[in-house]
């Protein structure tokens, strides 16, 4: 599978890079940034410093600085860090990044893998939005759209409609789901069926393969953030929009038009549409607990 992840890094941002670039069966093709979790200059520079940390020769193209219609807004420093990466101070990456924008970039590796190339937002959707506006063909020319957001029949975890990626820009993210795109939504109905907690981070450090000790000093700031919630693990957020690019079979999935709402105290929210004409989503409601879990884990094995 040809795949460009689509990410604002992000702890579990981090972890869905490395289940990607250990993966056999996943060629990751390039990366591209948003703002959401950090600003996107700081999402630029943690991509290319974890491209690196995973040796990854792959492209890095910086997008969109704020969303679609509403305006920038500031990260919420205390679920990643002040950089982005838990305790860790800014990095300082060797690579730059691309001389192409972000939609510009998804728009030219579309074309050039036409009807093969999966694209994985794991942020705000808004670069897939200007992709889809700068070239009318780009919802034809990728494979598909698995996005991590959205909440459809459980509470929002930004507010109690909203997941957070589906709240910081609604309005791409109804442009997409309006657009006829082939999208599969990844969002909190399946991602907090899966919780890592101390010991599964302690079991990716234990693996064959070295970076699972830098996530797991990642993993320790993600962790105490959700215990200042009173949740004893962190969702398996990111990776699971991955792992539902590929192993879809895991899925329980139903096809559904949909719409994010984009005003009001329920902005964020994604709800069922009553409209005739828009094209239905893929949306994962249930998943093989058991299944997500062996994947995950055994990749760092390698």
């Amino acid at each position: 599978m040809k795949l460009i992840i689509d990410t604002d890094p992000g702890i579990d941002d981090a972890l869905a890079i490395a289940y990607a670039a250990l993966h056999p069966d996943i060629e990751l093709v390039g990366l591209t940034t948003i703002f959401g979790n950090v600003t996107t200059a700081q999402a630029t520079r943690n991509a290319l410093y974890l491209a690196e940390k995973m040796n990854l020769s792959i492209p890095v193209a910086s997008g969109a600085e704020k969303p679609l219609v509403l305006p920038p807004f500031a990260p919420k420093t205390q679920v990643h860090g002040l950089e982005g990466l838990g305790h860790l101070p800014a990095p300082a990456p060797v690579g730059t990044a691309s001389s192409l924008a972000a939609a510009e970039f998804l728009c030219k590796m579309a074309e050039r893998y036409q009807g093969e190339l999966v694209v994985c937002p794991i942020g705000p959707i808004t670069n897939i939005a200007h992709a889809l506006q700068l070239d009318t063909n780009f919802s034809q020319n990728v494979d598909k759209i698995v996005f991590m957001g959205g909440a459809l029949d459980v509470r929002g975890n930004v507010s109690p409609y909203a997941e957070a990626n589906a709240f910081h820009d609604p309005h791409a993210l109804d442009f997409v789901l309006a657009s006829g795109a082939d999208v599969t939504m990844v969002g909190l109905d399946v991602t907090l069926q899966v919780l890592l907690d101390e010991q599964d981070f302690n079991q990716i450090a234990s693996r064959k393969n070295p970076i699972g000790g830098f996530l797991k000093e990642l993993g320790r700031f993600y962790l105490d953030f959700y215990k200042s919630i009173g949740l004893s693990g962190c969702g398996l957020h990111d990776p699971m929009a991955i792992i539902a690019a590929l192993y879809p079979d895991l899925f329980t999935m139903e096809s559904i038009p949909l719409e994010a709402i984009t005003e009001g105290e329920a902005s964020g929210r994604t709800c069922r549409s009553q409209s005739k004409t828009r094209t239905p989503s893929l949306v994962t409601l249930g998943c093989d607990t058991e299944a997500i879990r062996d994947t995950f884990f055994s990749i760092f094995d390698r």
